[in-house]
């Protein structure tokens, strides 16, 4: 049996990788919207299949959310979420 069961591992992201985050999630949501699409939908396709084809290419926004890890999107979304509610 592994001995590193019985540990949590920590995942931390920084205050300036956050806002970054923060910023290409805005500016990819708005995007999306302004082509029509539903931006949440499109956001939680992209972030359960690793498929970039549901962000739209519409000001480079399917360039500009591949800078960031999906691991990364999902914790600051979550954080916001739950320090929101």
């Amino acid at each position: 049996m592994n001995n590193q069961s019985n540990f949590t591992m920590k995942f931390k992201v920084d205050k300036e990788k956050a806002n970054e985050i923060e910023e290409i999630l805005t500016s990819v949501h708005k995007s999306l919207k302004e082509k029509g699409y539903n931006p949440i939908n499109q956001l939680v396709g992209y972030i359960l299949s690793g498929d970039p084809t549901y962000i739209t290419s519409y000001n480079n926004a399917r360039s500009v959310i591949r800078q960031v890890e999906r691991d990364e999107l999902l914790e600051e979304i979550l954080k916001s979420y739950l320090e929101n509610k």
